[in-house]
């Protein structure tokens, strides 16, 4: 697809669009070094959309990094933010990946990871160097107290222990919200803005579509770097607590060093970074049929949608991730999206995702009464109907589960860390399934993690020509999506009243087209009445394939675990 045919596409694109995220390490892997490459990528391009009913019909590709690292935190810490790493390919090979990808009307958005780089990083190699590099300024470094023997704050990092640490080629201490070797940028400093937008110009100028923004939200810090308080000692409550309880606490902190103990008031959330933002947009802006998506971290949706702007002037779209903590309750994901809708701005697009590269797969995530599967089905009809972009995580399509590695295979740095209370997240990150063989057709030797459980079973070759496949269904649902005018851009009404218990029952409604999406997530059936929305409906979709009968007069029965979608 050349640039002409897909600014025709529009400039709004991504709002009809389906993405599917891909984690590259564990994609395809054409070389049998047991690691995915961009090679491995393109061979499986038909299958994500070869513009036939057989491929699965995604329209975008979200990948995650695959620029040079030295993969401390696989591949988010970045060494060069302009050349691929040698595990995944060259920049030629990209450049084929973007062709190939346009030809099939995919468009391709990268992982943009700018709150910090590699500590082997050059620009951090000559910050280090000495306390006057033109380059010192680039990172954030400061005095530690007590003589250098303290850190400059109480900050927490956001995987373990401090946000800082001693360099001893100096003596001061800098600052890196997640790993040691992962310092961050200091976003105050005007060249490291221009630096970065050099590299988004790089990537536009190449060709891809946009990019989604890694931890935007931590960009700029409080530029007089107070300590953050801590949540489990508040004034007003302080007061029932005993002193013994008070330090208890205190000494649990201490022990752990759990970010989660304290309020990331001055480390987050900083008005400097709606600014940086707004310089993004512009540079995006500037180039025709660009989108951004925000990985924006809140309890309080209001503070998230502040990072669209105040005239849609900074991020497309932003994830609201209370959508992967929802119990599996109908009024759980009832009251998550319509919090999520109300807090929106005019004019703002929504985005939702069921599992990403950070969290445990979602079939395995409500598995808890071995009905993992249909649940899952039931939640892939909700995203794909819900009003936003949907974003699909690579297997969640045949229903990959999440793996429990023992010890010694894991990788992530998490899970090394903390093993055996948490063992990071390797689990969602394992070999894409493509078929019943040993490696699940992903590699011909062993591949960098294991393969995930049930893999003959929950991979693409044996689901392919299986009508009633997770992987048939995600198809089918993507090809109804794209052709029902409603759900591609229709308002949504969440309805409440006369719903039965445990239902999630909403409207998606345009002009001249009206759909209602019913979803059962008890497990005993239920009774919906349709009178109070339409004297006529016709059911276009079930996920349960076997369903024989539609409506029966002004109701339809939905069955345990169901979902419906109908016309009215």
């Amino acid at each position: 697809m050349d640039l002409t045919a897909r600014i025709n596409k529009g400039n709004n694109w991504w709002k009809r669009a389906v993405f599917y995220q891909i984690y590259p390490r564990s994609f395809m892997d054409s070389n049998d070094d047991g690691i995915g490459d961009l090679k491995g990528i393109i061979y499986k391009l038909d299958y994500l959309n070869d513009n036939t009913p057989d491929s699965l019909g995604i329209d975008a590709i979200w990948f995650s990094p695959f620029f040079k690292s030295p993969d401390r935190d696989y591949g988010y810490d970045i060494a060069d933010f302009c050349d691929i790493d040698s595990r995944y390919g060259t920049l030629e090979d990209f450049d084929q990946l973007l062709e190939q990808a346009h030809k099939r009307n995919i468009m391709v958005i990268l992982d943009l990871v700018v709150n910090h780089t590699s500590i082997d990083h050059p620009w951090f190699q000559e910050s280090r160097s000495s306390l006057d590099n033109p380059r010192r300024e680039w990172y954030v470094w400061k005095d530690g107290k007590k003589n250098g023997k303290k850190p400059p704050n109480n900050w927490r990092n956001n995987f373990f222990g401090s946000a800082w640490s001693k360099d001893e080629v100096t003596g001061q201490y800098y600052l890196h919200s997640f790993l040691n070797e992962q310092p961050d940028l200091n976003w105050e400093n005007p060249e490291v803005r221009e630096a970065i937008a050099d590299v988004i110009r790089f990537w536009l100028d190449r060709g891809v579509d946009g990019f989604r923004l890694d931890v935007a939200h931590i960009y700029c810090k409080d530029k007089q770097f107070r300590n953050n308080p801590p949540f489990y000692f508040p004034k007003k409550k302080s007061r029932g607590l005993r002193f013994t309880d008070r330090l208890m606490i205190s000494n649990i902190m201490k022990l752990f060093s759990l970010p989660e103990l304290q309020v990331r008031k001055y480390n987050q959330h900083q008005q400097e970074t709606h600014n940086v933002l707004k310089g993004f947009r512009q540079i995006f802006d500037s180039y025709p049929a660009k989108t951004s998506i925000g990985e924006i971290v809140a309890d309080d949706p209001a503070l998230i949608a502040t990072y669209y702007g105040q005239n849609n002037d900074e991020l497309h779209m932003n994830f609201y991730f209370e959508l992967l903590h929802c119990r599996f309750k109908a009024r759980s994901f009832r009251r998550c999206i319509d919090l999520w809708e109300k807090a929106l701005p005019d004019g703002a697009w929504p985005a939702y995702t069921l599992s990403n590269h950070d969290v445990t797969r979602v079939i395995s995530r409500y598995d808890n009464d071995g009905q993992g599967d249909r649940k899952a089905r039931l939640l892939l009809m909700l995203l794909l109907t819900l009003r936003g972009t949907p974003f699909i995580y690579y297997g969640e399509e045949v229903g990959m589960k999440e793996a429990r590695l023992p010890g010694h295979d894991l990788k992530d740095p998490v899970g090394r860390k903390w093993y055996p209370l948490h063992r990071g997240r390797d689990g969602c990150r394992t070999p894409m399934q493509w078929d019943a063989d040993k490696y699940g057709g992903f590699t011909g030797v062993e591949p960098w993690l294991p393969v995930g459980p049930d893999h003959e079973k929950y991979n693409v070759e044996m689901q392919q020509n299986n009508s009633g496949s997770l992987l048939n269904l995600t198809r089918n649902l993507i090809r109804i999506r794209k052709n029902m005018p409603a759900l591609l851009e229709g308002r949504y009404l969440s309805q409440v009243d006369q719903i039965p218990a445990d239902c999630f029952v909403f409207i998606r409604e345009t002009e001249h087209q009206r759909l209602l999406i019913a979803l059962n997530f008890s497990s005993t059936e239920k009774k919906v009445i349709l009178k109070q929305f339409s004297n006529k409906a016709a059911l276009i979709f079930s996920t349960n394939h076997q369903r024989q009968a539609g409506l029966t007069g002004s109701s339809i029965l939905l069955g345990a675990l169901e979902g419906c979608l109908l016309e009215l």
